[in-house]
C-alpha cells in the first residue's frame, strides 16, 4: 500500500489553519469545485464481503461503544485497533478477547500510528472515532489505502477538506460514510416511512437541531470529549455540530437525491454561558477562565433548497434547557414534530389539525419502518442511544455483505457537515447568505431517493 505522506501533512495543515484562521475556514464561494478525478460514487455498491474485516482508529468514549457493538454482529472480524491512549486501547482489546473472539492487533505510540494499521491488507473497512480535526485526513488516508472509511460526525472542518474527501472517494471508488446514527432512530425511520407514503403531503419546511447542554464537559480537562471539544467554542462562531438533526430532515427531503441545499443564512446569540459557567465552577486563575469563548450560545441557521423548501437548523450546547433535535417536518397535509413526539394531520389524522395528537402508538403500529420492525428489539437490547447506534452498524455490515448501496454516502456527509463552515461565514458577514457547494457535481438531479427497504 502506498501512502501519500505529503498529502497527509498538507491536509493536517489545512485543519490546523482552519483553527487558527476563521477566514480560511470560510470560502464556499471562493473555493471552486475541483476537477473530477474519478467517477461519481452515488449509489456505489462494493463487491460482496463474506466477512467484513474491521479496523478501529480511536476507541475512547465513542469508539469503544462501536467495538462492543461489532462484537455482537454476525459476519464481522475485528482485526486491529489503534489509539494513542494505551489505557482505552487495552480496554477495547480486552473486551474483544473476553467475548471469545480473536485478539485484535494493537497500534499505538504516536498520532501517526494509524498509518501502520492502514498498511494491513486484511482489513476491509475502518471505523474512525477521533477528535474532529483528524476525521478528514484519516478518512482520506483510509480510502487511499484501499479500504472503506466510516467516520464519526462531522466529516470535515473546511470546504476544501470536504472536496478532498469527495475527490478521494470518487478516485478510489471507496465508500466514505459519515456515521449519522440519528437516521436510524425509531422515530426518524417512522417519519421517513410516513413521508414516502405521502402522509404529510408535499413537503415545505423542516426543523433540525442539536440542543444538548454540555457545559459539564468543560470539566474533562485531560481526557474524554471535553478535553478537546471545549476549545472549539473559542475558535469558531456558528453551528459547530449540525448533522444529528439535519441528517434525518435531509433524507425526508431527498437532499442530494432530487433536491439539494442552495444557500444558507446564519446568526448567533451572544456567547455568555460558558464564561459564566467557568466563573462559577473553576478557580479564578484556572485555564478555563482564561479562554475567550466566541461561539454564540445559540446559533440559528436557515437553509433554502433548490426546490424552494426551507430548513431551520439550531445548535445549543450551552444553555440550561431540555434535550431536543426538533425533528420537525411540515407538509401541505400536516406536520410531525419531535421532543415530545406529536402529529397534526388534515386528512387521515384525528380530525382536528388544530390540536396535537400525542398518542404515538397507533402511528407506530401503522408506519413503523420495516427495518425497525425487523431489528428494533435487537437494537434496543444492544443499546447505543436507544438502539440507533447498533442498528446503524448492523445496517452498514448488512449492505457490505449483501452487495447493497449504503444509506448514506460521501455527498451526504459533506453537505451536512459543511453547514459548520458556512454558518460561520454567514455569521461573520452580518448573516448574509452563503452558497452551498454542489458536492455531487449535478448528480443530485438524477439521484434516487432513499427507499423504504422491505422487512
Amino acid at each position: 500500500m502506498k501512502f501519500n505522506r505529503r498529502h497527509f501533512l498538507k491536509t493536517a495543515g489545512i485543519a490546523a489553519a482552519s483553527l487558527a484562521s476563521p477566514s480560511f475556514a470560510s470560502g464556499s464561494n471562493t473555493v471552486p469545485a475541483p476537477p473530477i478525478q474519478g467517477k461519481s460514487v452515488m449509489g456505489l455498491i462494493a463487491p460482496k464481503m463474506d466477512t467484513v474485516r474491521v479496523g478501529f482508529i480511536g476507541v475512547g468514549q465513542r469508539g469503544s461503544g462501536h467495538v462492543k457493538h461489532f462484537c455482537h454482529l454476525e459476519g464481522v472480524e475485528i482485526v486491529a485497533i489503534c489509539d494513542t491512549d494505551t489505557e482505552v486501547l487495552d480496554r477495547s482489546v480486552a473486551f474483544v478477547t473476553e467475548q471469545g473472539l480473536k485478539t485484535p492487533a494493537r497500534y499505538s505510540g504516536s498520532e501517526k500510528s494509524y498509518l501502520e494499521l492502514l498498511r494491513r491488507k486484511d482489513i476491509d473497512i475502518v471505523i474512525i472515532s477521533t477528535p474532529w480535526e483528524w476525521h478528514a485526513p484519516m478518512a482520506i488516508d483510509t480510502m487511499e489505502s484501499g479500504k472503506h472509511a466510516f467516520v464519526e460526525v462531522p466529516l470535515a472542518l473546511t470546504v476544501e477538506e470536504c472536496w478532498q474527501i469527495v475527490n478521494t472517494a470518487e478516485k478510489t471508488q471507496k465508500n466514505c460514510m459519515m456515521m449519522e446514527n440519528v437516521n436510524y432512530g425509531r422515530d426518524e425511520l417512522m417519519v421517513l416511512n410516513m413521508v414516502r407514503q405521502g402522509v404529510f403531503g408535499e413537503l415545505l419546511h423542516g426543523e433540525a437541531a442539536y440542543i444538548h447542554e454540555l457545559r459539564w464537559q468543560m470539566k474533562e480537562l485531560n481526557q474524554k470529549t471535553g478535553s478537546w471539544r471545549t476549545y472549539w467554542h473559542t475558535k469558531r462562531n456558528g453551528n459547530l455540530y449540525p448533522t444529528h438533526g439535519l441528517g434525518p430532515v435531509s433524507q425526508y427531503m431527498n437532499i442530494n437525491r432530487g433536491d439539494r441545499f442552495d444557500y444558507l443564512t446564519s446568526m448567533s446569540s451572544p456567547a455568555l454561558g460558558r464564561a459564566l459557567y467557568a466563573q462559577r465552577e473553576f478557580p479564578e486563575d484556572h485555564e478555563r477562565n482564561q479562554l475567550n469563548y466566541i461561539n454564540g450560545d445559540i446559533n440559528t441557521s436557515l437553509i433554502k433548497t433548490i426546490n424552494g423548501r426551507t430548513i431551520m437548523v439550531q445548535h445549543d450546547t450551552t444553555t440550561p434547557r431540555p434535550y431536543s433535535r426538533h425533528n420537525l417536518i411540515q407538509g401541505t397535509n400536516g406536520v410531525f414534530a419531535g421532543f415530545p413526539n406529536r402529529i397534526a394531520i388534515e386528512k387521515g389524522g384525528n380530525g382536528n389539525f388544530h390540536k396535537w395528537d400525542m398518542d404515538m402508538s397507533k402511528w407506530y403500529d401503522k408506519y413503523d419502518h420495516p427495518l425497525w420492525q425487523r431489528m428494533g428489539k435487537e437494537a434496543e437490547k444492544n443499546g447505543g442511544h436507544g438502539g440507533m447506534d447498533f442498528l446503524m452498524l448492523w445496517r452498514m455490515v448488512y449492505c457490505l455483505r449483501n452487495g447493497e448501496a449504503l444509506d448514506q454516502d460521501v455527498y451526504d456527509g459533506a453537505a451536512w457537515s459543511v453547514v459548520n463552515i458556512l454558518s460561520e461565514e454567514s455569521v461573520n458577514n452580518r448573516s448574509n447568505s452563503v452558497n452551498f457547494p454542489d458536492f455531487t457535481r449535478g448528480a443530485w438531479k438524477t439521484g434516487k431517493p432513499l427507499g423504504i427497504i422491505g422487512a
